[in-house]
């Protein structure tokens, strides 16, 4: 993992892996973009050891991406939704997975795809200008320093 001080790293990419960047955070909260809310939920989601998921959903809920909120008093158990802090990983989430469906296909087609829920038209990550409002080609984006 980068360093937590981020000396030297003057980066909002580096920051965000260092919330998002270990794998099962980003697993876990696909899962909940599909719906997961609850502890046994997600360990049916993902092949991920109790303790793991336990540590990782602390984490989460730490950094503000997830809630830990009650639903059952005897025993006290508790679901675990996205906040809009978490919400606002949507983006990242789909373009990873049609970055991987065009990239590292599977022989069988990818095993997920984003939806509208409005009209379940498919959904897909694009870039455009906030200058001229026109879609921007990956060939025509430089990432530049500004300070």
């Amino acid at each position: 993992m980068l360093p937590r001080t981020y000396e030297g790293q003057d980066c909002s990419l580096a920051r965000a892996l260092e919330v998002i960047g270990e794998r099962w955070s980003l697993l876990i909260v696909r899962s909940a973009l599909l719906g997961v809310k609850r502890f046994d939920g997600f360990l049916g989601h993902l092949p991920i050891a109790r303790n793991v998921l336990t540590n990782r959903l602390a984490r989460l809920v730490d950094l503000g991406i997830m809630e830990r909120v009650p639903y059952q008093d005897k025993p006290v158990r508790h679901e675990y939704p996205l906040t809009p802090m978490g919400r606002d990983l949507t983006t990242a989430v789909v373009a990873l997975m049609q970055w991987g469906d065009r990239n590292l296909p599977m022989e069988a087609g990818p095993p997920r795809r984003a939806e509208h829920l409005g009209c379940d038209g498919r959904v897909h990550v694009r870039l455009d200008c906030d200058e001229c409002s026109r879609e921007v080609r990956q060939e025509e984006v430089a990432v530049r320093r500004i300070r």
